[in-house]
């Protein structure tokens, strides 16, 4: 790997997307590669065996672009399978969502004797305890409250704006009840939600900070890139392709995911590359043999 080698991005679907955007803003230079795994998300609702599996087939297809650092962009996959992936790719560097965001929490309560932080993610994220603990093992008095909020996601997949009055029900069903605890902090434990964050901030109001857990991520990365001197500038790219390439790979309907990033980025993308799910499993089993990664 080398400084102009590309950034891993990978995520169950669209969510990490916000993630790339973050990325794009802090450092237009870097080139980023994305895997959304269209065909077998959510990953929410997975356990950690099977989640694992998944993340380990991405990564391992994806090795020969040689990536300079993978971005596991989704929070319950940072959960559920960060130690084993560390384990199983020790070589490479490897970064999430969760450490990055809990950190961001715990500066932003500032010095309340006994902080109260809340937390709204997916059912298999709020059921790891991985933010409990990560924020515990920085302010050990605090209150954790822990919310699953699974309709958010495939509301945010759907297209629906926070002008919907089904998505501010939704947001207000999850986000009311929290409130009345006197929340101090909350989390957005998941990186489809900062689609929402303006409508979150207008429901619990001026006086409680939202974390975003993307833009917290893509600030870590920054950190640990310059750390090790493999930030990308353009004059280091030479090998033709240009400085800021964003690469797509999907596992289901490129199409659908084409049309709903620009709302993500901001911006158009070129259609993904289609990686069939067979495809992953196929090359888990022959790991050993090179892969060809289309171009």
């Amino acid at each position: 790997m080398s400084p102009s080698s590309p950034i891993l991005v990978l995520d169950s679907g669209l969510g990490g997307l916000t993630v790339v955007r973050s990325l794009q803003a802090l450092m237009p230079a870097e080139r980023i590669v994305y895997f959304g795994d269209t065909a077998r998300l959510p990953y929410g609702s997975k356990g950690a065996a099977t989640v694992t599996g998944f993340v380990r087939q991405i990564i391992h297809y994806l090795l020969p672009c040689d990536p300079k650092h993978v971005v596991i962009a989704c929070n319950t996959a940072t959960a559920l399978a960060m130690p084993a992936i560390r384990q199983a790719f020790c070589d490479l560097p490897v970064s999430g969502v969760i450490e990055p965001g809990a950190k961001a929490a715990v500066a932003a309560a500032g010095a309340k004797p006994i902080p109260v932080f809340g937390v709204i993610a997916t059912e298999a994220t709020i059921r790891s305890k991985a933010y409990e603990r990560a924020i515990h093992r920085r302010r050990h008095h605090a209150r954790m409250l822990l919310r699953p909020a699974p309709l958010l996601v495939p509301i945010i997949e759907e297209g629906r704006t926070a002008a919907d009055p089904l998505v501010r029900l939704a947001l207000k069903q999850y986000l009311e009840p929290m409130l009345r605890h006197r929340l101090d902090v909350l989390v957005l434990g998941c990186t489809h939600y900062p689609i929402l964050k303006d409508a979150v901030a207008q429901i619990v109001g001026p006086g409680v900070p939202v974390i975003d857990s993307a833009e917290q991520c893509a600030q870590d990365v920054a950190l640990r890139l310059r750390a090790r001197g493999m930030c990308c500038v353009p004059s280091q790219a030479s090998d033709g392709l240009p400085a800021g390439e964003l690469r797509t790979f999907v596992t289901d309907d490129p199409q659908r995911f084409k049309r709903l990033a620009s709302r993500f980025l901001g911006v158009e993308i070129d259609l993904p590359v289609l990686v069939p799910p067979d495809e992953l499993y196929r090359q888990q089993r022959i790991e050993a043999l090179p892969v060809s990664i289309p171009a």
